[in-house]
């Protein structure tokens, strides 16, 4: 499978340096340089990957991010210069799955690629098939379904989902959360953990209650009556 990996990025130096490094990996890659051309490219094409700068004319990534994620749950890399913790609050309040801050190398980015692309589309001998209160996770399809109708989540919102489930009844620490999901090397702050785990439960409707807090703590896949 040569996956397609849209890069939208207004300066066509940074732009085009992206794309030539991941041609050389082998992928199919797209380009836009702005939020608007994404939009209709992501509409009319087959994109596996969005990598997408935050400041641009037109559409910034934020705006595009937001659009994005109103109907899709395509991963998305944001890549910016902006490094505050509360711009990297904001890109994961809107559902960015990775942030990466430049200036930035080339092989980073198509690292950061293929690690999510392998989280997102290649499924581990460990696919589970389950069930509980009308919740279904089909690790499978890489898909959760809540009374037969799919719930769109994003690559992140997934795996902390499927993580807490494989650990039902049991109390994991924010920090643990962070690390499994973001990687051990992830600097960023642990309140991206609580915002995740709030758009999850927004997702999840009237089953959010199944994820619960334990203050101070962290959170866990809350089972009754051992019905998984």
């Amino acid at each position: 499978m040569n996956e397609t990996v849209l890069v939208v990025e207004d300066e066509e130096r940074i732009r085009e340096l992206i794309k030539a490094y991941l041609i050389k990996d082998e992928y199919n890659v797209l380009t836009a340089e702005n939020g608007y051309e994404a939009l209709k490219i992501i509409k009319n094409k087959d994109v596996h990957i969005a990598v997408i700068d935050v400041m641009m004319p037109v559409m910034d990534g934020w705006m595009l991010l937001n659009e994005i994620r109103k109907t899709s749950t395509l991963p998305v890399i944001m890549l910016t210069a902006k490094s505050d913790d509360e711009d990297k609050l904001l890109g994961f309040e809107l559902g960015t799955d990775i942030y990466l801050t430049k200036p930035i190398s080339p092989k980073i980015i198509a690292a950061n690629i293929k690690a999510l692309l392998k989280r997102t589309y290649y499924i581990e001998n460990s696919a589970i098939n389950a069930a509980y209160d009308d919740l279904y996770i089909d690790e499978d399809a890489h898909r959760v379904l809540i009374n037969k109708e799919e719930v769109l989540l994003s690559p992140k919102e997934y795996d902390i989902l499927l993580y807490l489930f494989k650990n039902k009844g049991i109390t994991i620490s924010r920090e643990k959360i962070l690390d499994k999901i973001w990687g051990i090397d992830y600097d960023g702050d642990i309140r991206t953990v609580d915002t995740h785990v709030k758009r999850l439960r927004e997702k999840l409707g009237d089953k959010g209650y199944l994820i619960t807090t334990v203050r101070g703590y962290g959170y866990k896949f809350e089972v009754k009556n051992d019905k998984v």
